[in-house]
């Protein structure tokens, strides 16, 4: 890849650091869909040891790309997002990726498919932990940010997605407990 797409292709990422998502941090700051992406990104290295059998650099991959269209439509929530949303952040994000030279082109395109389809480890992986990370961010953040409909919907979001392995469903029981405990305390 030539410098100049390098540059060009990071100016577009970089806006994901000042694209914000719903959730609020600990420290009473927005998250950032950076945010987000790079920790799930090092929640797939951190789990490597745990799934042998999975392509970790893949998942990693797909975790770094997975919300790059929202650097054109800004972050969605999921509770308002609907698939002509979805839809279209795709579509503006495949004519972004179909401007990469190859094989950066191919791989990316490779990826969203594999990840879209989610058929493979990897991308049950990439996508359960896309889950399981928002839910995290919401137990971290202050009950005070939380709309009135997140108190369901964070021990309904993405429980499907956990079932493909018996450590996502472990770690999704303890983030509904400490989604409990959070919730009691806070009363």
């Amino acid at each position: 890849m030539d410098p100049q797409t390098l540059i060009d292709i990071l100016k577009v990422a970089t806006k994901l650091k000042t694209t914000m998502r719903h959730c609020w941090l600990a420290e009473g700051r927005q998250e950032s869909v950076a945010d987000h992406s790079w920790r799930i990104a090092l929640m797939a290295m951190l789990l490597e040891s745990e799934f042998p059998d999975i392509d970790i650099n893949k998942v990693i991959k797909m975790c770094l790309i997975h919300d790059l269209g929202e650097a054109f439509t800004g972050d969605i929530p999921t509770f308002i997002k609907t698939n002509e949303d979805a839809l279209t952040e795709d579509d503006i994000f495949q004519a972004w990726i179909n401007q990469f030279p190859e094989p950066t082109k191919s791989s990316w395109q490779s990826l969203l498919e594999e990840m879209n389809a989610l058929e493979t480890n990897e991308a049950k992986m990439f996508k359960a932990l896309d889950k399981i990370e928002a839910l995290i961010s919401h137990n971290e953040s202050d009950l005070s940010t939380w709309l009135p409909l997140e108190y369901d919907l964070q021990y309904t979001y993405g429980v499907e997605n956990m079932q493909f392995s018996d450590y996502f469903i472990a770690l999704r029981q303890l983030v509904d407990e400490w989604t409990t405990e959070k919730i009691n305390n806070e009363k």
